[in-house]
């Protein structure tokens, strides 16, 4: 029986020929941004290897300035000092949830997605192993928890939302989980990464 590594790294591969999600005002977002520096970021998607998989994610504090109160993965922009953006992520990992970076078996890269605020986002995908002793950042994260896979990767769970911003509609992806409301990028990451796994895996 193949684990979850193995069964992640295949999908990864087989799912190289699908053509990931751009939403259609994503090209116009790009166009408006045209000339301003994209930031290179990255975010770790932890799959913990339960029975049913789960993905560890976590909640901003109400107090940051940006993404208050918002669900997302760990993660941050590329710091020259990483080794690129596998780094990034399992420095940030380890910095704002106390994530080992020996625990973690880096499966692979999704797909990188661009946010309106200019930065150049790759998920790392990664297999942990269960209930490690995980200690938030309190400045960063006012929580940790997990969703199953199986709930998040559901086309049917992935719902699309329109609002006006800035004079325009702009549409973005969301996911509701019990009391816990997903949306913007980290929603269109997941959307993305359920496509191309070919979910279910």
């Amino acid at each position: 029986m193949m684990t979850l590594s193995e069964r992640l790294r295949a999908a990864l591969r087989d799912g190289q020929a699908l053509a990931p999600v751009l939403l259609e005002h994503d090209d116009g977002d790009f166009a408006l941004r045209a000339g301003e520096p994209i930031v290179p970021a990255a975010v770790l998607v932890p799959f913990v290897d339960r029975p049913e998989p789960t993905i560890l994610m976590i909640l901003r504090p109400e107090t940051m300035r940006r993404h208050a109160g918002q669900i997302a993965f760990p993660g941050g922009r590329v710091d020259p000092g990483d080794d690129g953006v596998v780094g990034a992520a399992l420095r940030e990992a380890e910095e704002e949830i106390g994530m080992p970076r020996a625990r973690v078996d880096v499966v692979g890269t999704a797909d990188r997605y661009r946010t309106i605020t200019g930065y150049e986002v790759t998920p790392v995908i990664g297999v942990v192993p269960p209930d490690l002793p995980l200690v938030p950042q309190p400045a960063e994260v006012a929580d940790i928890f997990e969703v199953p896979l199986a709930y998040l990767l559901e086309p049917s769970n992935h719902i699309e939302q329109a609002v006006e911003w800035q004079g325009r509609e702009r549409r973005y992806f969301e996911i509701t989980w019990q009391d816990r409301r997903i949306w913007g990028a980290t929603a269109a990451m997941l959307v993305n990464l359920g496509r191309r796994l070919a979910y279910p895996l």
